[in-house]
């Protein structure tokens, strides 16, 4: 028995190895890592390891979305191309923040419309400044 344990512990080891030197567990600190393995665990409602189709209807109820449609769903796992494990989810969200400003960018940047420090920004000026600077939104677009 001793030897089915260390069998099973040495597999084990050796995915943890793989999964460390997969390229997409690079692109994230640690600590971003734990935070979407959390998030996951959230999501993956029968903790099989699978994000299924009934894992998110349930996670959406439980966010107060009573009404989402099945084929919103299954657009959703079709982003995974196939089995949606810890390793595609993390893959799916590197993907979606690959070319995403780096946190101290973004915190400039709001601080250029909370010049006082105070964490706020007026609404009214705010969309003063949308319509009327860079890319322009329209009025529709600011409401």
């Amino acid at each position: 028995m001793a030897s089915r344990k260390a069998g099973t512990r040495s597999k084990t080891a050796a995915k943890r190895a793989q999964r460390g030197s997969s390229n997409v567990f690079s692109m994230f600190e640690q600590s971003q890592i734990q935070e979407f393995k959390e998030a996951f665990s959230c999501i993956d409602q029968n903790r099989d390891g699978i994000i299924s189709k009934s894992d998110l209807k349930e996670t959406y109820s439980q966010l107060g979305k009573l009404n989402v449609k099945d084929e919103e769903l299954e657009e959703m796992l079709k982003e995974g191309k196939g089995p949606i494990n810890f390793t595609v989810f993390l893959t799916l969200f590197g993907e979606k923040l690959n070319g995403t400003d780096p946190e101290e960018s973004i915190l400039a940047a709001f601080k250029l419309f909370d010049p006082n420090g105070t964490g706020l920004v007026n609404k009214e000026e705010f969309k003063q400044l949308l319509v009327t600077q860079a890319d322009k939104f329209s009025l529709e677009e600011v409401r």
